[in-house]
């Protein structure tokens, strides 16, 4: 039971990292190659309290890319073309032999894609909404036991909005955002109220930003999933979590940089308790 509740979180915190992006404007856009990674040894569970589980390691490769039809209108994609679960042996403390050798399995993940319209936008503040339609994809009973999934097998509909001012932190140019979401779930599944804070500065010129954030996920604990469900279920279903995280960007050119971020759940319900990393190269058409 353990080890299906551990995976969605890898892809709630992936699915985060597009927060930050601003409306792009009609002809620009933003495009980067990622690799996401989470190896996690225990877990908080239906109750809050920290567990631990068997070593499982989440890993995914995908595509993230916005582009702005108009002036108002931007189109998003997250593509996740490679992701792959595995679990470590389970050895014995007693006489070290395996009780159950390790697996692993890979495939394509849940495809995200969507639009955001840019309400309001007039000198430091900036007001946009966005829907996100996520696609079941990838794979919601993955491996031997049905537990290594890459996906959720649900469709849902994500809609936010949220609003952005630009300022100076420290003399340097910075920004503030926060978003509210509600994302709608089907086949069962519990809808969602998420929300969420960033700041980030410019600390050399035009090269390198820092930014921090936090963000939230509240399950509305709507669903019907319980934990007989056939299919394992409940390792997606009624997930809460409160989190931090940070990145830093870094432009080689004025178009072409990378960045490497962390996040971590600081509380949460059936969720892994282990930061994540990511590392991207991206390309910002200006």
């Amino acid at each position: 039971m353990i080890k299906k509740q551990l995976i969605i979180i890898a892809f709630l915190f992936v699915g985060f990292q597009s927060f930050a992006q601003w409306s792009k404007g009609k002809g620009k856009g933003y495009f980067k190659l990622s690799a996401w990674y989470l190896q996690s040894d225990q877990h908080f569970t239906g109750t809050g309290e920290l567990d631990p589980n068997v070593t499982r390691t989440q890993f995914n490769t995908n595509l993230y890319g916005e582009y702005g039809l108009s002036n108002k209108l931007d189109v998003i994609a997250y593509i996740p073309f490679f992701a792959r679960v595995a679990q470590n042996n389970q050895i014995s403390g007693t006489n070290s032999n395996t009780i159950q050798p390790g697996e692993s399995f890979n495939s394509f993940g849940d495809i995200d894609l969507g639009v955001r319209y840019a309400i309001f936008k007039k000198g430091n503040w900036a007001l946009d909404a966005k829907l996100i339609l996520g696609l079941p994809t990838g794979s919601s009973a993955g491996g031997s036991d049905g537990s290594y999934q890459t996906g959720d097998g649900e469709f849902n509909q994500y809609l936010s909005t949220s609003v952005g001012y630009s300022t100076r932190l420290f003399k340097r140019p910075s920004y503030l955002k926060s978003y509210l979401g509600y994302n709608n779930r089907s086949e069962g599944f519990s809808d969602e109220l998420r929300a969420g804070f960033e700041v980030g500065v410019n600390i050399i010129e035009k090269k390198l930003w820092l930014s921090s954030r936090i963000n939230i996920l509240q399950s509305l604990q709507n669903g019907t999933l319980n934990a007989a469900n056939s299919n394992g279920s409940i390792f997606a279903n009624n997930v809460e979590f409160s989190s931090y995280g940070f990145e830093a960007a870094y432009y080689f050119t004025k178009n072409i940089g990378a960045s490497i971020s962390f996040d971590s759940a600081f509380s949460g319900r059936i969720i892994a308790a282990n930061p994540s990393y990511s590392f991207g190269i991206f390309y910002d058409l200006k």
